[in-house]
C-alpha cells in the first residue's frame, strides 16, 4: 500500500495570506475561496479533472489588483505538489493532454524533472475574464512550475473564445498532472537515469 500523498502549505507574506491542502489521490473535491470568482472556477475545473481534493483559501490584497493573489496561490500550489510528490518513486514523471473545448484545442505537457522551465503560446485577446486579468494565466502557470520544479509546457492550436482557452489549458494542466503523478507497476525507483529527480 502506498503513502498518502497529501501536503498542506500555509504561505505568509504582507500581500497574501494563503493556504493549500492537496491530496493527488483525491476524488476531484474542491473548495477555492481567493475572492476571484474566475479564477475559484478554474481551480476547481483543475482539481475535478484531474481527480485531485484541492482546498484552497487565500486572502491577499485585492484592493491593489489582483497580480499577488494568483502569483502566490501558483507559488503554494506549486510547492503543495512537489511535498504531496515527495522522492516521486514509481511515478511515471510525464505527462501529456490535448483538451478540446468547442472551438478551442490547447495541449499540455509536462516533466516531473526538478528542473523548473516554462513555455507558454496561449492568445488572449482582452484584457480580462470575468474578475481575473488574462495575463495572469502565464504568471499562476509560471509560478507553479517553478515552485513544483516541473517542465511545463502550453501549445494553444486553435481558439477564439477567451474563457474557453483558460477553461482549456487548466483543464490540459490537470489531466497532464493526474497522468504524471500515476504510479507505474514497472518501476519500483525514481524513473531517471541520474536516480533523483531533485534537479
Amino acid at each position: 500500500m502506498t503513502a498518502e500523498r497529501i501536503a498542506e502549505i500555509r504561505r505568509t507574506t504582507k500581500e497574501t495570506d494563503i493556504t493549500v491542502k492537496l491530496n493527488l489521490d483525491g476524488t476531484g473535491k474542491c473548495s477555492a475561496d481567493t475572492g476571484i470568482g474566475f479564477f475559484d472556477h478554474m481551480l476547481d475545473g483543475f482539481a475535478r479533472h484531474g481527480l485531485f481534493d484541492l482546498e484552497v483559501k487565500c486572502a491577499g490584497d485585492l484592493n491593489v489588483d489582483s497580480h499577488h493573489t494568483i502569483e502566490d496561490t501558483g507559488i503554494v500550489l506549486g510547492s503543495a505538489i512537489k511535498e504531496a510528490l515527495g522522492e516521486k518513486a514509481g511515478i511515471r514523471r510525464y505527462g501529456n493532454f490535448m483538451l478540446p473545448m468547442d472551438e478551442t484545442l490547447v495541449l499540455c505537457a509536462l516533466d516531473l524533472s526538478g528542473r523548473p522551465y516554462y513555455s507558454s503560446d496561449l492568445q488572449f485577446t482582452v484584457p480580462k475574464i470575468g474578475d481575473m486579468d488574462t495575463e495572469m494565466v502565464r504568471e499562476f502557470f509560471y509560478a507553479v512550475s517553478y515552485s513544483a520544479a516541473m517542465n511545463l509546457h502550453f501549445h494553444q492550436i486553435t481558439g477564439i473564445n477567451n474563457h474557453h482557452i483558460a477553461e482549456a489549458a487548466f483543464k490540459a494542466f490537470a489531466k497532464a498532472l493526474d497522468q504524471a503523478t500515476q504510479y507505474e507497476p514497472r518501476i519500483t525507483g525514481v524513473w531517471s537515469t541520474k536516480g533523483s529527480l531533485d534537479g
